[in-house]
């Protein structure tokens, strides 16, 4: 099921209308899919699993919202935007968008790191449907 996916478009246009446009020289997008590939099959090389079909996935908003905040402290990022999909997905459904604005291409992929990979480690659960 899930909530209404965010245009890119959009988010772009309006991180170009943000005050921080000055400061930027790059922007990198995320978008997470659910994937018909196991994690464990994907991750740790497990053979054999079963199709995916879908995911139960929700998400800790707080946490998020903190982890957002903590990667606008990183070196020479000054935009940092995040979307989570919740709710029973089917393989091919977006799980997340995140939009990382910063001044050298190093450190916004330094950045978006951060922020994806903190929030898949520490803020999201993710149940692989069979």
């Amino acid at each position: 099921m899930g909530k209404n996916i965010p245009s890119m478009d959009q988010w772009l246009k309006e991180a170009k209308a943000d005050e921080s446009l000055p400061k930027i020289g790059m922007y990198l997008v995320h978008n997470g899919v659910v994937r018909s590939t196991a994690k464990k099959e994907v991750r740790e090389g497990k053979e054999n699993m079963p199709e995916v079909i879908g995911m139960d996935f929700s998400y800790d908003k707080e946490g998020v919202e903190k982890l957002r905040q903590e990667t606008l402290a990183l070196p020479g990022i000054f935009y940092a935007r995040a979307w989570l999909n919740e709710g029973t997905l089917k393989a091919g459904d977006d799980i997340m968008y995140v939009l990382i604005g910063g001044d050298t291409r190093p450190h916004v992929i330094d950045a978006l790191n951060f922020l994806v990979g903190g929030i898949k480690d520490r803020f999201v659960k993710e149940i692989e449907l069979y």
